[in-house]
């Protein structure tokens, strides 16, 4: 006899089915997920998608050049957008044809370090047009300068100084060769990151129309560079993630289907073995930190993602302590591959500094040492150590103590909305002169604007919101991702409100940005199953965001680059009171 179970059916053999905590039954309302969906393979190492057949067919794509078509695309796609900025980031290079803002320091610098190495102290008196007149022929100084940032950002701006001569086109090459490889890592890194080939070019594309991004690729800056070293360690990471998971996934059981299965004792015990990208990240986080002090903050919050995502990964494998499989042994091995391995990056990059002499014709402070550093109980360390020691104490006092007010100062709550944006150079000329054409009414504007695209940045404020969702609720590894990236470059500036700081700091987290409005757009696009109707309205929204941002940069193009534009015209793109 059979019966129909109903709301009524009481039977006691039964076990009750497991009810969610409370607050997670609450947070399903707004999307909460509470546990990974797809097969253990998939979850561990989840796959590329693909288009459907019809975008094939739509094309006229036979069907045996579809596979051939898909690899090469992934390496083709991010060659293309990183050519198209490479040509938007060397088109007039060397124009402005002067020192602009902070290359009065940084262009210096870097022609005496690839000479000297180390920094030379240049008179202050109408240094800038003696260089700009004489070139490669300038004589260098002899005394050694106080410098508050490491060497070796100012050692690559040189490498393009050696090669090019000591010029705007000179000192400007290798932040343009950074920028242009950054645009292509970040499609790499947003195909991997997001599973998409066209998200990642498109991520790419969107860090290749920013503003800030475009300018300081042309500007003999320092913190691009560390944008990129900060990038490349990103990316680093996730290889190691990736190839990680695919050793942990092959190393579990598998089942009557032929998928792997949970294992407890395997998932707790094995060892993930040698990991050279992890490493490769610990040279790139060093890279930045010996750029700018602020890559110490990527340097934390990297390799804190990095032991997150090895806790994930043992707990989805079928571990029961996943944490504690983590700190037995997976948590020495990351801090070896990336603190020691910073750490030795960084001091090797002072080579040129600690080879100087120590009887006063070195770098600065290389004799303190000996001259006023010997009543120490730590005489047993190397004379260069105590001595960089003491040197890189004495920066970090300054750098506490820098309150010196500046025009273009802002305060990094307002750097997110590109509130008060940097003039990097700014000059009027009359119709006729410099480009200005004839039949201008008043004046022409010469400006470079240190402004990131605005409609991308408005942008990504929405798109913060979503991936912070996305991480909160959904538990996507992959926005906690973005979301880090964001936070270790913008989240430390806070702790410096009084200090003088700049907008132009924010380009350490571009790509992140860049990420997030790419993911927005894939979710905007609609999942896969999704149907026409929602697939078109989907991509309609998609370009009309993409369409305007692009808008945006060729509209702003003029004051990126210093074009002659007439001042209604430069009026008319300061949008806000204060950009001017």
């Amino acid at each position: 006899m059979t019966s129909t179970a109903s709301s009524t059916d009481t039977r006691q053999d039964q076990p009750a089915a497991p009810h969610p905590p409370a607050w997670r039954h609450r947070l399903r309302r707004f999307g909460h997920n509470p546990r990974p969906r797809g097969d253990l393979r998939g979850q561990l190492v989840p796959p590329y998608a693909e288009p459907g057949p019809r975008l094939w067919t739509v094309l006229r794509v036979p069907v045996r050049a579809v596979g051939p078509l898909l690899r090469w695309s992934s390496w083709l796609g991010p060659l293309v957008v990183a050519v198209v900025a490479g040509l938007l980031r060397f088109w007039q290079l060397g124009s402005p044809k002067d020192v602009i803002f902070d290359e009065t320091y940084y262009a210096k610098d870097a022609w005496a370090i690839i000479h000297r190495g180390f920094e030379l102290n240049w008179p202050a008196k109408n240094i800038n047009e003696q260089v700009l007149e004489q070139g490669s022929s300038i004589t260098l100084p002899e005394g050694a300068a106080y410098v508050v940032h490491p060497p070796l950002g100012k050692y690559l701006i040189g490498v393009g100084e050696w090669m090019f001569g000591f010029d705007p086109y000179g000192w400007r090459f290798m932040t343009a060769v950074l920028g242009t490889l950054s645009v292509f890592m970040l499609c790499r890194i947003g195909r991997r990151l997001l599973r998409s080939t066209f998200l990642g070019c498109l991520a790419g594309a969107l860090m290749a129309v920013d503003g800030l991004h475009f300018v300081m690729s042309r500007t003999a800056l320092l913190d691009l560079i560390i944008m990129f070293f900060a990038l490349a360690a990103f990316g680093c990471l996730l290889i190691d993630r990736d190839r990680t998971r695919a050793r942990l996934a092959a190393a579990l059981p598998l089942g009557e289907d032929g998928l792997p299965r949970p294992d407890a004792r395997i998932a707790d015990t094995l060892r993930l073995g040698w990991r050279p990208w992890r490493i490769a990240a610990g040279v790139s986080l060093g890279l930045a930190a010996a750029t700018k002090w602020n890559g110490l903050y990527f340097l934390a919050a990297f390799a804190l993602m990095s032991v997150l995502w090895d806790v994930g990964a043992r707990r989805v494998a079928g571990a029961e302590r996943a944490w504690l499989s983590v700190l037995k042994r997976d948590v020495c091995p990351a801090f070896l591959a990336t603190v020691p391995v910073a750490l030795v990056t960084y001091l090797s990059t002072w080579i040129g500094w600690i080879m100087s002499p120590d009887n006063g014709r070195g770098g600065y402070f290389r004799d303190w040492a000996i001259t006023r550093g010997q009543d120490t109980a730590w005489g047993w360390v190397p004379d260069w150590a105590r001595s960089l020691w003491h040197y890189e104490a004495e920066v970090l006092a300054f750098h506490k103590a820098l309150d010196s007010p500046h025009r273009y100062e802002s305060n990094p709550w307002s750097w997110i909305v590109t509130g008060r944006p940097v003039s990097y150079y700014y000059e009027p000329s009359a119709p006729g002169v410099d480009g200005c054409p004839v039949d201008t009414v008043d004046k022409c504007a010469n400006e470079v604007l240190a402004l990131g695209t605005p409609m991308l940045w408005w942008t990504a404020c929405f798109a913060l919101l979503y991936v912070l969702w996305r991480w909160l609720l959904r538990r996507d590894w992959r926005a906690g991702a973005i979301l880090c990236g964001v936070a270790a470059g913008y989240l430390p500036w806070f702790l410096y409100q009084e200090r003088t700081i700049f907008y132009f700091y924010a380009v350490v987290f571009v790509p992140f940005l860049c990420l997030a409005v790419a993911m927005l757009v894939g979710a905007l696009l609609g999942p896969k199953g999704s149907t026409e109707l929602r697939r078109t309205a989907g991509a309609a929204g998609a370009g009309v965001i993409v369409l305007l941002i692009a808008w945006n940069f060729i509209y702003f193009w003029p004051i990126y680059t210093g074009q002659p534009i007439s001042i209604d015209s430069w009026r008319a793109r300061m949008w806000l009171d204060t950009w001017i």
